[in-house]
């Protein structure tokens, strides 16, 4: 009998560097265990340590809208550094976010003009208390969560929901426009149809990945339930891109008029939502708030292994203020089921959270007022 071992690559964050970035001025420091954990009061600036690191892995946070909410008050930009080893190689990434001039992404002081040779270098999985509350948002925060988790293994998908997005505030803006030709509006309906295409396929294929280990996942700790995810979209059916692409673009011919009294865009991917079943139930709708939970913390643990099989890679987990909130269950089933090889980031307003046996190996620093203490 022939063993296959699959060796994963090795990578570690071992510093981070930032300039004007949320509430801080200059902060810097240096990841010399596996496990670090950040401490303090809340308001102090935890979670955006945490961000500036995912931020490097997606270009993108679930708490902004737009980049240059990142910058310290009354400062004109920032920048995120940090220095990451793979494989006995030491990188450095640099972003600097300079509005309104396009952001600067570098790698080992080399600019990268293309987002996805850039998102190759670091990966992680962000995990924080708001996620519990992923199933009771809105749609577009389900949609973003997705979009960012997608961005982890498949790099390219950025730049193809970028133009998706482009394409859609044309329309809108065109949508907006009272001397309006029909010409004019099939064109922008051909190449949104392209576009949405293009993310909604990824996303359906993301989805059905996610499903497959979150299944398992989930099962390990509610045995009598069966997690399902819906994609809620134009079909249920799975498509290709090509046969995606002619179904919009008809669905967008059928609602043309309505399109034009109402000035907005009715049909893509910017309408989509994700839904979740407990043994066919809504559980968006009906499971508890112990049930919500543990969906979403099978959706983390799906994501980690999903990119380790993907790109061969063990990501970071940063848990921001999250196993405060999961009952001692879900918060040992989460801990156990962190492999060695995972670097883990994580913050809390104490260490009373964690027993002893997980302290003696964790880094511990504190924070207040955007400052080490």
């Amino acid at each position: 009998m022939i063993m296959l071992l699959l060796y994963y690559k090795f990578m570690k964050l071992r510093k981070i560097i930032l300039k004007n970035y949320r509430n801080y001025e200059n902060f810097e420091y240096d990841f010399l265990k596996n496990k670090t954990l950040i401490i303090g009061k809340n308001a102090q600036g935890k979670t955006n340590i945490l961000e500036s690191i995912f931020y490097l892995c997606a270009l993108d946070s679930a708490r902004i809208k737009k980049d240059s909410e990142l910058i310290l008050f009354n400062r004109d930009m920032t920048s995120i550094k940090a220095i990451v080893e793979k494989n006995d190689t030491e990188l450095e990434l640099e972003v600097v976010i300079n509005p309104p001039k396009n952001k600067i992404l570098k790698v080992n002081g080399l600019k990268k003009t293309k987002s996805k040779d850039f998102l190759r270098v670091l990966s992680s999985v962000n995990f924080s208390s708001s996620d519990l509350l992923l199933l009771r948002g809105e749609p577009q925060n389900r949609r973003k969560w997705l979009d960012l988790a997608i961005f982890q293994v498949y790099p390219l998908y950025i730049e193809k929901l970028a133009k998706f997005n482009k394409i859609r505030l044309q329309k809108a803006s065109y949508l907006a426009n009272m001397a309006l030709q029909n010409d004019m509006l099939d064109v922008f309906n051909e190449q949104l149809a392209i576009a949405s295409a293009n993310v909604i396929y990824l996303r359906k294929k993301y989805l059905l990945e996610l499903e497959r280990v979150a299944k398992i996942k989930h099962k390990a700790m509610a045995d009598n339930e069966n997690l399902t995810i819906k994609y809620q979209t134009i079909t249920d059916e799975f498509l290709n891109i090509e046969e995606l692409k002619e179904l919009i673009y008809q669905k967008l011919s059928e609602v043309k008029a309505d399109e034009i009294r109402r000035q907005q865009c009715l049909i893509g991917a910017h309408r989509d939502d994700i839904d979740f079943y407990i043994n066919e139930i809504d559980s968006k709708k009906y499971a508890s708030q112990g049930q919500q939970r543990t969906i979403v913390l099978a959706l983390k643990l799906a994501e980690l292994q999903i990119i380790k099989e993907k790109i061969n890679e063990t990501p970071l987990l940063l848990l921001d203020d999250v196993l405060a909130e999961l009952d001692n269950v879900r918060q040992n089933y989460l801990l156990n089921a962190i492999e060695n090889d995972i670097q883990m980031i994580i913050t809390s307003v104490d260490t009373l959270a964690f027993d002893d046996k997980f302290l003696e190996n964790v880094d511990i620093v504190k924070i207040s007022g955007g400052k080490i203490v």
